[in-house]
């Protein structure tokens, strides 16, 4: 076999395991997650054949290196040929969950302002006030800042009930995006509830405090 037999042979075995990757990713969801977990990625041309990347060098991967990839991907669970790569399955239920949140009702400086009647300068003054003393749960969302809308009265202000639950998450640093998840979403520490849908449950506001107490303890306890 010439040198030109054997790279075109890797070429062939290349593509062969490339498009089965690719598809089993695809198949799971995880194809776009691949970069935010540091792994090489890949993208399909009109003709649907797929070319992976190697991060490190930019070039065109290798049936060795994909062969790698490959193993590492189903290095997980007992069963490598229906193993799915963990990290990849977190990343991509962090992203789900953010989409969710960011589809969900928030306002910026300018539809807040609006909403309170006031001006965008003395709003955006209120609400860094209010996010400085934990008493607002603010969320960056590329170059915007986002005041997710669960937390505000119809007229744009802070919720009371909300005040004791917010301050012991905000005051202990927890992830925004965490924060925003936990409030409006089932807490296991509350049976399911949805803790700020409970907090304007008299009979219990005080549970919820609690329970974003102890989450407050356990993101404190962190290294």
């Amino acid at each position: 076999m010439t040198h030109e037999d054997g790279r075109q042979d890797d070429d062939h075995r290349a593509a062969e395991l490339g498009d089965r990757l690719a598809a089993w990713l695809e198949e799971l969801g995880l194809g776009a997650h691949l970069a935010a977990a540091g792994l090489p990625t890949f993208e399909r041309d009109e003709q649907g054949r797929v070319a992976w990347t190697d991060p490190n060098t930019g070039l065109p991967m290798t049936s060795v290196q994909l062969e790698d990839l490959e193993q590492l991907l189903r290095s997980q669970g007992s069963d490598p040929q229906h193993a799915v790569p963990v990290q990849l399955v977190q990343i991509a239920r962090r992203a789900r969950v953010r989409q969710e949140l960011v589809d969900s009702p928030w306002y910026d400086y300018e539809s807040l302002a609006e909403l309170r009647g006031t001006s965008v300068d003395a709003t955006r003054f209120a609400v860094h006030k209010a996010g400085g003393e934990h008493r607002l749960l603010v969320v960056a969302v590329d170059e915007r800042t986002l005041v997710p809308a669960f937390q505000l009265t119809p007229e744009g202000n802070l919720r009371p009930e909300l005040g004791p639950v917010l301050e012991p998450l905000l005051a202990a640093r927890m992830d925004a995006w965490q924060a925003w998840a936990w409030l409006t979403r089932p807490a296991g520490l509350l049976g399911g509830e949805v803790p700020e849908r409970a907090a304007a449950d008299p009979e219990l506001a005080e549970v919820v405090q609690r329970a974003a107490a102890r989450l407050a303890e356990r993101v404190s306890a962190r290294p």
